[in-house]
C-alpha cells in the first residue's frame, strides 16, 4: 500500500522555491538598474591639503558693556574704526559687517556705529541677538 502512495501524482505544485527565485531576480534587477543610472560623468577637481590663508570677509564690530568698541577682537576708537572700515570697503565693496552690542550698553553707542556704516555706504549689516529659549 505504501508503494502506491509514493507513486501517486501530485495534486499541488510547491511554488515556494519559484517565489524565492523571483525575489532574488527582482533584487538583482533593482540593484543593476540603480547602478547603471548614476548620472552624468564629470571630471571633478582635486582639493588641496593646504589650509586656506584667506581671512574671513565678514567684519565683526562689538560694543562691550563699558562702551569699548572692538573691530574683530582689537579695541579701536570710532575714528580708527572709520579708517579701518574705509580700507576694508576699498578692498571689498560688498563688505559684510555684523554688529554685536552688549545688552546693557547705551543705545546711542550702537546707533553711532550704525550711522558710521551708513556714511561709509556699507549696506550688508547684521545685528547679532541671542535666541530666547522657553
Amino acid at each position: 500500500m505504501k508503494l502506491q502512495e509514493e507513486n501517486a501524482a501530485y495534486d499541488e505544485i510547491n511554488v515556494t522555491p519559484m517565489l524565492d527565485l523571483a525575489y532574488v531576480l527582482l533584487i538583482v534587477f533593482i540593484l543593476m538598474t540603480t547602478a547603471a543610472v548614476q548620472g552624468v560623468q564629470v571630471n571633478l577637481p582635486k582639493a588641496s591639503n593646504t589650509p586656506s590663508l584667506s581671512k574671513p570677509l565678514t567684519k565683526a564690530i562689538t560694543v562691550s558693556a563699558d562702551g569699548t568698541i572692538f573691530l574683530d577682537t582689537f579695541p579701536v576708537t570710532i575714528e580708527q574704526l572709520e579708517t579701518s572700515l574705509m580700507q576694508y570697503k576699498a578692498a571689498n565693496p560688498a563688505l559684510p559687517v555684523v554688529v554685536k552690542g552688549d545688552a546693557s550698553v547705551q543705545y546711542q553707542n550702537v546707533i553711532d556705529i550704525l550711522a558710521l556704516l551708513g556714511r561709509l555706504e556699507i549696506t550688508q549689516v547684521g545685528l547679532v541677538t541671542q535666541n530666547l529659549v522657553k
